[in-house]
């Protein structure tokens, strides 16, 4: 599976939500065993988690590189 962190993921979920949104859009998350809300959904847990600029930029640049050109 995907590893755009550096970090491989052990299960991958993608999944078409939004209630509120009129376009679709698709979720893809990468799982591991040792993220915070295992096994439970990645929504609704914890608080929001703020980046810093410069997280921010380098997990644009990984998510770029794992998806392709736009």
């Amino acid at each position: 599976l995907g590893e755009a962190s550096g970090r491989p993921v052990e299960k991958l979920n993608v999944a078409a939500l939004g209630n509120v949104t009129p376009q679709l859009h698709v979720h893809v998350v990468g799982r591991r065993a040792d993220d915070p809300a295992w096994p439970d959904p990645v929504w609704g847990r914890g608080g929001v988690l703020t980046y810093a600029p410069e997280d921010l930029a380098a997990a644009v640049v990984a998510a770029r590189g794992a998806f392709g050109p736009i």
